[in-house]
């Protein structure tokens, strides 16, 4: 008890000097690091705060006000709306190439089928374009309208940095690169990395599993033959097999990726994957994996507030990473297609 004890207080201390040496390592308002080739960096080169005090100053409260009119008829917007973001920033950073709609585009791929929110992004582009017309990026809707969504839900609220532009490609080949909940952890750190993420932020960003659904075709290999066995996923706690296969009658039904307490943004995800809970494969191989077991560990056992302030920093690392600034993107006129239809 008293090896467990330290071992917790340890966990508690490394993830506090984890988050502080993240934090201080994020600058919203230094200029964005290019993955293209530089450009000299003018005003409008740079993410700010305060992008649109000046030229649209009710962005913001657009944004809220439609959130928050959205949930109140269906709740699980919310989940669908930080999905959506995150599937934008993992191809091509956070450019809004998600919301582009046609043949071959990503919102077109195999991995988008299941996306929604796209109509509660257009309904807030009509109102800013309404109040502020060809000034504010579909990109910085979609990254506002996310947090909003997890303030809705009971999460952390975080400044949001703006002067995203939209991009201009959008292929349906690189979306389905994107994580489905069979990947081994190897494979998500190598994700991550290569979007400027580290180990933290996967765990943390994988946290947000604390709400939110998955089909029940996502998960029938698990549950009666986990990579060709014949056999379920041995990962997977008896009692929550069983649960799992009373809920999944039908590969087009849905359940809960938090068994628990599905409707809260906290940390009982991470208790789950203790518990051998994970609904996903990606989520509970976190918990045996040596490289992330110690971080689920210590957000599952310590306060509330340690997992939100982190989950916060991650996704400013998330929304910063590989934007578009400048001259390098447009505003589009229309968050589903380019300024050139």
């Amino acid at each position: 008890m008293k090896y467990s004890s330290s071992l917790s207080s340890f966990l508690f201390l490394s993830l506090i000097f984890l988050i502080i040496s993240t934090a201080q390592a994020i600058h919203p308002l230094e200029p964005v690091k290019k993955l293209t080739k530089k450009l000299p960096l003018r005003l409008q080169d740079y993410l700010s705060n305060d992008y649109y005090a000046d030229s649209c100053p009710s962005f913001e409260s657009i944004v809220h006000n439609r959130v928050t009119s959205w949930y109140e008829k269906d709740n699980t917007i919310a989940a669908a709306i930080l999905r959506l973001h995150f599937h934008d920033c993992a191809i091509r950073g956070c450019d809004a190439s998600i919301l582009l709609n046609y043949p071959g585009s990503e919102r077109k791929s195999k991995a988008s089928e299941s996306l929604r929110g796209f109509e509660l992004v257009d309904e807030i582009k009509a109102e800013v374009e309404s109040k502020c017309p060809k000034t504010v990026s579909c990109a910085d809707i979609l990254t506002t309208a996310a947090r909003d969504a997890t303030l809705k839900i009971g999460g952390p609220f975080w400044e949001v940095p703006f002067g995203r532009k939209d991009g201009k490609v959008s292929l349906a080949k690189e979306a389905n690169t994107v994580p489905m909940g069979h990947e081994n952890v190897t494979s998500l750190i190598e994700f991550f990395q290569a979007r400027g993420l580290d180990q933290l932020d996967l765990v943390v960003l994988s946290g947000s599993h604390t709400i939110g659904r998955t089909t029940c075709g996502s998960i029938q290999d698990r549950l009666y033959n986990y990579k060709g066995t014949g056999k379920p996923d041995s990962t997977i706690a008896p009692s929550y097999l069983n649960y799992l296969k009373r809920k999944c009658r039908w590969a087009s039904e849905y359940v809960n990726l938090d068994a628990v307490t599905p409707r809260k943004f906290d940390s009982m995800y991470y208790t789950n994957l203790e518990k051998k809970m994970g609904t996903l494969s990606t989520d509970q191989l976190l918990y045996y994996d040596s490289r992330t077991k110690p971080l689920v560990t210590a957000l599952a056992n310590q306060p509330l507030w340690l997992f939100h302030q982190q989950f916060a920093v991650s996704m400013v690392k998330l929304g910063n990473t590989q934007v578009l600034t400048g001259r390098e993107g447009e505003i589009r006129d229309h968050c589903a297609y380019r300024n050139a239809y």
